[in-house]
């Protein structure tokens, strides 16, 4: 049986040290592969179309076009990439625009090399990037307190959703894994990865990211 061909990644960063050093950390794992280098999120869209990495991981801080703005037009387009965004993890508000563009998470610039291994391969898959313990913490930071009018916003997209798909969001939220949500509410694990499917579908989200925001949103979380 063929091995799996290795997940491709373009690391957008404008500090060539922190390039270099993310190129020698996944360049390590035989499953990953760096295919590309951006030092502005300028450069994002060309390389994207040539190089068609699977996974993108993007600093937000860079100039000219900053990884921000690069997020939010590569994820507005069809069958892009997932991001994963670097962040020095104060750019609360940064992070938060990141997440709602379609982000699937994010990493901290100073993550363990095998926790950053780990975590492109996750977004990779289409999975959450963080623990449940700091997804929980970072959301709870980034999403803050909705004000009125975007708790009531949304609780009104959530009711597109049935009961149980509902549940499932709301241990989205509270970031547990679909492990954990399958315990919880004692089904089986592909079940809940399809109740996650059609909340997703049905909500217009790209990620689990956009849906935990979503349900902390209408304060459904606590």
């Amino acid at each position: 049986m063929s091995e799996p061909p290795p997940v491709k990644i373009l690391v957008v960063d404008d500090d060539p040290l922190v390039r270099a050093g993310l190129r020698m950390i996944l360049g390590g794992a035989g499953d990953l592969e760096v295919v590309g280098e951006a030092g502005s999120g300028s450069e994002v869209p060309e390389l994207v179309a040539r190089l068609r990495p699977d996974v993108v991981l993007m600093d937000l801080h860079m100039p000219g076009v900053d990884g921000l703005t690069a997020t939010e037009r590569l994820r507005a387009a069809p069958n892009a990439p997932e991001v994963l965004v670097l962040t020095a993890f104060e750019a609360d508000g940064h992070v938060r625009r990141a997440l709602r563009a379609g982000a699937g998470g994010f990493l901290l610039k100073d993550t363990p090399p095998a926790a950053i291994v780990a975590a492109v391969r996750r977004v990779a898959a289409g999975e959450p990037v963080l623990s449940p313990e700091v997804t929980r913490r970072l959301i709870g930071i980034v999403a803050g307190g909705a004000p009125v009018d975007r708790r009531g916003e949304a609780r009104e997209r959530l009711g597109a959703l049935n009961n149980r798909e509902t549940e499932v969001a709301v241990e989205v939220g509270r970031g547990s894994s679909n492990a954990q949500i399958a315990a919880a509410l004692h089904l089986s694990v592909p079940t809940v990865k399809t109740h996650v499917s059609a909340a997703l579908s049905k909500l217009g989200l790209n990620n689990r990211v956009q849906l935990a925001l979503l349900v902390h949103d209408a304060g459904l979380a606590d």
